[in-house]
């Protein structure tokens, strides 16, 4: 899995790969991901008030257009079961992205999914959230 991180990192904007990896655990509810992902975010010049209002991305005015295709691509494909990746979203990405683009985001929505399941099955904290002792 470290690898194929590795070969995103190269592949994909690292502010839009933040975006998608935040937007999908936020789906997910995996704290872990979330607070590794918005420091990430963060240092790649991301700003604070575009993390706040990630979860109303469709309401926002603060994301381009090939910003809000990949975030509507990582809803439907996180949610799979319930959307089945519907044409719109599709048809979106693909005005958006390059054939090698499209398969490194679907990519990169496969692995944050796999990374959430595993942190969340795992109860991973984030050394940050780990209450101290008294």
């Amino acid at each position: 899995m470290s690898n194929v991180e590795a070969w995103l990192a190269k592949s994909l904007d690292p502010k839009l790969l933040a975006l998608v990896k935040m937007r999908a655990s936020q789906i997910n509810g995996c704290e872990y991901c979330l607070h590794m992902h918005s420091e990430e975010a963060l240092q790649h010049g991301e700003t604070v008030p575009r993390l706040t209002l990630l979860d109303a991305w469709r309401e926002s005015a603060l994301y381009t257009e090939r910003e809000r295709a990949a975030l509507a691509w990582t809803e439907s494909l996180t949610r799979i079961a319930e959307t089945h990746a519907p044409d719109t979203d599709f048809n979106a990405v693909r005005r958006h992205f390059s054939d090698d683009e499209l398969v490194a985001l679907s990519i990169a929505i496969a692995m944050i999914n796999a990374w959430n399941r595993l942190a969340i099955g795992a109860r991973a904290q984030h050394p940050s959230d780990v209450p101290k002792a008294a």
